[in-house]
């Protein structure tokens, strides 16, 4: 999320949102947010939707997604907003929709379906492999 510049907006039990802001940088050759940028975003918003409705000492894990790219991805920034619409013990269901903000309007440019998987006892806190 830091490397493509993306920061969480907005999160409560069972919702995500995050933002991000547009970048040459980030974009295919007619100018558009490149799809792997707004999918990265969409997929972040559901794991992190999910992973508020699962135990402490967890982590969250995508195992399976679709994503529908409606419309090309400009405009001042994107965002994801993702919303659980299934929690479960092992996995989870989760929706997430991409709009690209231009002049203030947002229009949805994807929609994803998600499923996420908990991994017990492999909590996100704790420190990373090797150090």
């Amino acid at each position: 999320m830091k490397t493509i510049g993306a920061e969480l907006a907005d999160i409560g039990p069972g919702f995500c949102e995050i933002h991000l802001p547009f970048r040459e940088d980030l974009c295919q050759h007619d100018g558009f947010l490149h799809a792997g940028a707004t999918t990265t975003i969409a997929d972040n918003a559901a794991g992190f939707a999910a992973y508020t409705l699962m135990p402490e000492n967890s982590s969250v894990l995508s195992v399976e997604f679709k994503i529908n790219l409606l419309r090309p991805a400009i405009g001042e920034r994107l965002i994801a907003r993702a919303k659980v619409q299934k929690p479960g013990r092992n996995i989870s269901v989760v929706s997430a929709e991409v709009f690209a903000v231009k002049d203030g309007e947002e229009k949805t440019v994807a929609i994803m379906l998600a499923t996420m998987a908990c991994l017990p006892g492999e909590s996100d806190t704790e420190e990373e492999p090797g150090g």
